[in-house]
């Protein structure tokens, strides 16, 4: 292919998906390079989308007319709303996947999108003009030009696969390992570390005794992911539960000297809180039992997915110990469960726009920032794509979400300020203003930042456009709607006889008052759409909070307007240790806000820049 291009896209995981068509959408002329064309959407672990925290960040990448949503919606099998009974903000939309239709589907997405090459070539290395990012070599020898490059390499930069003690080169079962890489970062000086992450077993459905085990049906009133669909049309399925219990144990304690984790071998940190079934043995000793999933993988096979048991252990302990466990007393195993140890590059060589400090033009995304799950990856992969497109237009424009407008902004400022010393996921807890990042509003939060940089299609624009002026109509219409507290009593309403007429947007606050009470009251709410009545509804309900998080926010933005400078030598300023010297000087926040979140960044030393910055 001897044509130069605006964007090259190297990987076609989850993040690649959502970089290539970002940056296409924004009129780049893209070219996304995977290895295999039939892989690309492989959901390499677990058969599912979104949960607490990752079903927000599903949210605002579909806010941002962005992939997964829609294609979870149209590849779904059973959808559930985590944490239902609790409040809005933690609640999180998490659906079971066909992986045969969602990477499907995800295909059929991106071979419509335009200004989108897709081609199949491994990539061995990377061009550089001075310091500048200038395009990839392929393995085959052949050059390929660009403005700028993003990287989206999952767990294929070295990747070396364990069963036990027995190791393979490879990204992921059946795929091979990508070597090249690395050097090329490593002589620009960039930081790289190992991680490790794991599979659980696939099993054969046909064998299992699904009789005897407890059974999770889905939601009956189904949410979809995406703003732009009302209604699932696929069949929905059933997961079951089983347990692990003191044979299976007993059996994975008795092998711990087999194990790759335990013996050495693997040097990566894996995910704390998607560990290991032998890692769980020994961080939770206390436990006699541990919850696993039994997950279809889709509608068309039997292949199970049993979440909860990922392991290096060898091939006859796999057989032993999940033979203990209630209703797999005979299960076939399909394939046997394995770890994978990787290169990443420390997140702290980044921007706030996932560029690489020292090397422009180049842009990361996914895995090799040091993150775990698709969902994290994808919202990586679309911020991405949008600034590696604003990139190679040589724009002054440019695309930052801050923490206090999106999960999305939470985790990058996470990212690049903290590091990380094992993979990184998303939880709603890592949010402080998590009441207002709320799965129902991600589309008033993102769209119109969206549409404004150009990732926003018009479809997607009008959409959201008629749905807020219908909540701005609502909205205005239950303030004015009120009646008498003696009128609110006689629909079942107690409250203060004061003589003060409640308005319907106050009816809606109290907590025993149901939308068919207040459509009793107030007929004019009847045509009230039902997610217009939630938002509403939600509003009503955490008012006070919303707003003290609101001035919260306020008071938070001052402080990221504060920009500083990438050339600031931090040696110059007084009343700084040595190690702040060191770690801003590592990180060079672009806002004091930025700074301030540095580990180890005191209020002091933060007094100390800005008398600096004002001189």
């Amino acid at each position: 292919m001897s044509k130069d291009f605006d964007v090259i896209v190297v990987g076609g995981g989850h993040a690649g998906a959502e970089a290539c068509a970002a940056a296409a959408r924004m009129g780049a002329d893209t070219v996304l390079i995977t290895h295999k064309i039939d892989t690309i959407g492989e959901m390499s672990c677990n058969p599912a989308i979104g949960g607490l925290g990752k079903g927000h960040l599903v949210r605002e990448i579909d806010a941002l007319d962005g992939l997964m949503g829609k294609v979870i919606d149209k590849a779904g099998i059973q959808f559930r709303m985590l944490n239902a009974s609790k409040g809005p903000a933690v609640q999180g939309p998490r659906a079971q996947a066909d992986r045969e239709l969602y990477k499907k589907y995800m295909l059929e997405e991106l071979n419509v999108q335009k200004k989108l090459t897709i081609m199949e070539a491994a990539v061995e290395g990377l061009i550089f003009d001075e310091d500048k990012i200038s395009g990839v070599k392929l393995a085959s020898g052949e050059e390929i030009k660009s403005k700028a490059v993003i990287l989206t390499s999952g767990t294929f930069l070295n990747g070396i696969m364990f069963i036990g003690h027995t190791t393979s080169e490879g990204g992921r079962i059946n795929d091979v390992t990508c070597i090249g890489i690395t050097p090329y970062l490593k002589s620009k000086g960039i930081e790289i570390g190992r991680l490790k992450t794991g599979t659980p077993a696939r099993l054969d459905g046909k064998t299992i005794n699904w009789d005897i085990l407890e059974r999770q049906d889905g939601d009956d009133n189904v949410v979809p992911f995406s703003y732009m669909n009302k209604k699932i049309s696929n069949p929905q399925v059933s997961c079951y539960i089983t347990y692990t219990n003191e044979a299976t144990h007993k059996i994975i304690r008795d092998n711990f000297d087999k194990c790759a984790l335990f013996s050495g071998l693997i040097k990566g940190v894996g995910p704390r809180y998607c560990p290991s079934i032998e890692d769980k043995l020994v961080k939770f000793a206390d436990k006699t039992s541990h919850q696993i999933f039994l997950e279809p993988e889709g509608l068309n096979t039997d292949v199970v997915y049993p979440n909860g048991i990922s392991t290096s252990l060898p091939a006859d302990v796999q057989e032993k110990f999940i033979h203990t466990m209630k209703g797999l007393e005979n299960v076939e195993i399909l394939q046997y469960a394995y770890a994978i140890e990787y290169d990443f590059v420390n997140p702290q060589e980044l921007n706030s726009k996932l560029g690489v400090k020292k090397i422009p033009g180049l842009f990361l995304a996914g895995q090799i920032n040091g993150t775990t799950g698709y969902e994290e990856a994808a919202a990586q992969g679309l911020v991405a794509g949008v600034n590696a497109a604003l990139y190679s237009a040589a724009s002054e424009q440019e695309f930052a979400i801050d923490r206090s407008m999106a999960y999305i902004g939470v985790m990058i400022d996470d990212l690049i300020t903290k590091g990380v010393d094992e993979p990184y996921r998303m939880f709603t807890s890592r949010s402080e203003y998590r009441l207002f990042l709320r799965a129902d509003n991600a589309d008033a939060r993102l769209t119109e930042q969206g549409h404004n940089i150009g990732v926003v299609g018009e479809d997607r624009y009008n959409n959201y456009k008629i749905k807020h002026d219908m909540i701005r109509h609502y909205r205005k219409l239950v303030e004015e709607l009120n009646v008498s507290p003696q009128e609110m009593e006689k629909f079942g309403i107690k409250t203060k006889k004061d003589g003060i007429r409640r308005s319907a947007f106050n009816a809606m606050s109290y907590d025993n008052v149901s939308r068919e009470t207040v459509v009793s009251i107030w007929p004019e709410l009847r045509g009230m759409p039902e997610d217009v009545y939630e938002s509403i509804e939600i509003e009503a309900k955490y008012s006070g909070y919303i707003k003290r998080q609101m001035a919260d926010i306020e008071l938070f933005k001052k402080d990221e307007k504060l920009k500083l400078k990438s050339d600031i030598d931090y040696s110059k300023i007084g009343g700084l240790s040595n190690e702040m010297v060191a770690k801003l000087t590592k990180v060079k926040p672009s806002t004091i806000g930025e700074a301030s979140r540095i580990p180890g960044v005191t209020p002091a030393a933060i007094m100390a820049i800005l008398s600096y910055i004002k001189k």
